[in-house]
């Protein structure tokens, strides 16, 4: 029994650094191949739209909720010490630094990266990534690449919008809701923030959009099972670029923040 025990524990372990040794190398493969040509333009095109401009409503709604519900919070908490005034300062400085970026990651890893992971497993277990290397074509060129530049030039963008969004999530809080001059809390949400928190956001967003593209590819381009297997690749892929998400934000505010 104790043997099994261990033998199992041990396959797991040896299953997870094969599935981890996997990844890095499609990824390095991936990154290199962004300076190879020939490049496919309107495949390109077609990602910005499928990333960026698809997803601006879902962005916009997000951003617009969860900086209103931080504003409220803070406007309740601060009341209690009859410090209203800090709620505004608090709320840019939290909304630029991590709401943004961090929101925006994890809404873009459950609608971009499900997408990529549920088409290119389909191409998988329909053999049409096969087709492409019987042409003679790179898949991770072809496939990998538009999307790995899409997401990682997309995602700062959006983010920046959820910043613009968020001011006015808060402003709907604190100065329609609360009753805060407009003029204080338009100087106040940006009193404590300097142009490093605005770089830190993009610094975010531009790893999390990495990791969204490449984790989603990946899971698709493993795809095996059948119409199973593509079910299993967009849900895997929300999970592991979320979790992702979550722990690479640790690590990049210890290292911007010094």
């Amino acid at each position: 029994m104790l043997a099994d025990f261990f033998y199992s524990i041990g396959t797991q372990i040896l299953r997870a650094l094969d599935k981890a040794g996997d990844f890095a190398v499609l990824s390095f493969r991936a990154i290199c191949a962004v300076f190879r040509r020939p490049f496919d333009w309107a495949n390109l095109l077609r990602q910005f739209a499928a990333v960026g401009v698809n997803s601006l409503p879902v962005v916009v709604l997000t951003s617009l909720a969860v900086s209103a519900v931080f504003a409220v919070q803070l406007a309740f908490g601060f009341r209690q010490f009859q410090a209203e005034g800090l709620a505004s300062q608090v709320e840019g400085l939290a909304v630029t630094r991590e709401l943004s970026p961090v929101i925006t990651g994890l809404m873009m890893s459950g609608r971009v990266g499900s997408a990529m992971a549920a088409e290119l497993g389909t191409m998988q277990v329909t053999e049409q990534i096969d087709a492409l290397e019987c042409l003679a074509t790179d898949p991770v060129h072809y496939l990998f690449v538009p999307r790995l530049i899409a997401a990682a030039i997309m995602l700062p963008l959006l983010t920046a919008i959820s910043i613009m969004v968020g001011y006015w999530g808060g402003y709907l809080i604190l100065v329609t809701g609360e009753g805060q001059s407009a003029a204080v809390y338009a100087e106040e949400f940006f009193r404590l923030l300097i142009w490093r928190d605005a770089g830190i956001a993009m610094i975010k967003a531009f790893v999390f959009g990495i990791i969204i593209a490449l984790v989603g590819c990946w899971r698709g381009y493993r795809t095996e099972g059948g119409a199973e297997g593509v079910g299993n690749a967009p849900t895997s892929s929300v999970v592991i670029s979320s979790l992702w998400i979550l722990i690479s934000d640790f690590f990049l505010t210890k290292m911007l923040l010094v």
